[in-house]
């Protein structure tokens, strides 16, 4: 039981600095302009992601976000989960004539620095989900 618990500590302390070595390394260019993209957002949560680029999470209005950036600062993308009632009616209407019978599993609304204001809805298949993004009158963009 002992044992146990020296392993419990030294594992929390090793995940708990591990944390903290990641929100240090974050390059100041990155918190810069995460700064001037969100001002008086002081706390979000930072890691890197997959490709190299830095994730913020952190909540406006006690909804959940999360902006990515590139090693030098430059603004990625911003995107919050959405209720599929809160789409708009026109990819409502798109959704309920092309994809009747799909069950939706996600709903996203995506700020992107190269294809701007998008929705992105991800529907239920067989193996891996698709993801179709669409713009606010209901065009499909994929």
């Amino acid at each position: 039981m002992k044992k146990l618990i020296v392993c419990l500590i030294t594992l929390s302390s090793v995940g708990f600095m591990s944390c903290q070595e990641k929100s240090d390394k974050v390059p100041e260019a990155v918190k810069i302009t995460f700064q001037k993209k969100y001002p008086g957002e002081n706390d979000p949560d930072w890691k890197k992601d997959d490709h190299g680029n830095w994730e913020s999470h952190f909540k406006i209005d006690g909804e959940k976000y999360r902006a990515d950036f590139n090693e030098d600062g430059t603004w990625i993308e911003t995107e919050n989960d959405i209720k599929k009632d809160n789409l708009p009616e026109a990819i409502k209407k798109v959704l309920k004539e092309k994809f009747p019978d799909e069950e939706i599993t996600e709903v996203e609304r995506v700020d992107n620095a190269e294809k701007g204001l998008f929705y992105d809805v991800e529907l239920k298949r067989k193996g891996k989900n698709k993801d179709i993004m669409f713009r606010e009158d209901g065009t499909i963009i994929n």
